[in-house]
């Protein structure tokens, strides 16, 4: 079956981040010691797996990380530093543009609600997107064969004719496992060359 659809994961496939950065802004309104702030934002970052998971509110996950981490930011400042930890890869999102129009585009995300509103939707090839599948509004995470439905379902097309990219490769032994073409993300260059195998055809710039 020739190849109808690709779909990209968003975190180190189209945008590299840096949870650190939003740690380090964190421990300027912290009342706790660097070791101490380091240990209990482990601790956050587990629950941050139920904000992504759409299982607790935006508000919540906000109380609950400056309950934790003794932090004093507004609801502003938090959601300013939490998400302001995103840079677009540039090959990426210049493949993305290549493909527009050639296949259609799927973006597959374990995400929260506002990544997804301040680090995922300003990017500027969001909108070439046919079909958005967000884990926080699909209540599971990959590789949840449930979020893979969704967005083969948005697509309306078998999973044999689309292509799943992602960095984790256990996301893509459960895109395979439902007769998708996985491929592992590593470098662009060998992104290129696995798209090539699977019948992707990438037009010159």
């Amino acid at each position: 079956m020739s190849v109808d659809a690709v779909i990209f994961d968003f975190g180190r496939v189209i945008s590299d981040f840096d949870i650190g950065k939003f740690i380090e802004r964190a421990a300027h309104s912290s009342t706790l010691s660097p070791a101490a702030l380091k240990a209990t934002m482990a601790q956050s970052m587990q629950m941050a797996g139920r904000y992504e998971t759409g299982l607790m509110t935006s508000r919540e996950f906000y109380t609950n990380v400056c309950r934790l981490a003794s932090l004093t930011m507004s609801e502003q400042e938090f959601v300013r530093a939490y998400t302001d930890i995103f840079t677009p890869k540039p090959p990426t999102l210049s493949l993305v543009r290549q493909l527009k129009g050639r296949y259609r585009l799927g973006l597959l995300s374990n995400t929260s609600e506002w990544h997804f509103e301040f680090g995922i939707k300003p990017v500027v090839i969001f909108p070439l997107f046919d079909a958005v599948t967000l884990s926080f509004e699909v209540h599971a995470m990959k590789p949840d064969p449930r979020i893979y439905a969704d967005m083969l379902a948005k697509l309306a097309l078998p999973a044999e004719a689309c292509v799943y990219i992602d960095d984790v490769s256990e996301n893509v032994t459960a895109a395979r496992e439902l007769g998708m073409h996985g491929i592992h993300y590593t470098t662009h260059e060998r992104l290129i060359e696995d798209l090539a195998k699977a019948g992707v055809e990438v037009p010159p710039h």
